[in-house]
């Protein structure tokens, strides 16, 4: 989708690395949050900024620490996402309504 690599959780993405940037899904708010600390930036790899989507340069993830905290906000939003059901293949599954 974006030129790297993406990680799901309960089919939805959660988080993910292209070049040499974390790639966060946050949600608007936790995005927004997210953009008043330092080394992070807007993910906007189309020309348009992504809701939600944050860029979090390397120096913002240089320990460990730091890493696992960018992960849990992640982690956590994703988690309240409606779950996205797939078949075999990682093709989605047609929802039933």
């Amino acid at each position: 989708m974006f030129g790297g690599v993406a990680f799901l959780l309960r089919g939805n993405m959660c988080c993910g690395v292209t070049k040499d940037l974390l790639v966060l899904r946050l949600g608007p708010g936790g995005a927004e949050l997210a953009l008043s600390q330092p080394h992070t930036k807007e993910m906007d790899f189309t020309g348009k900024p992504m809701k939600g989507m944050v860029y979090v340069e390397a120096e913002g993830v240089r320990t460990e620490a730091a890493l696992q905290r960018w992960l849990e906000q992640a982690v956590e939003f994703a988690q309240i996402l409606r779950e996205k059901r797939t078949v075999k293949g990682g093709k989605r599954a047609a929802r039933k309504r």
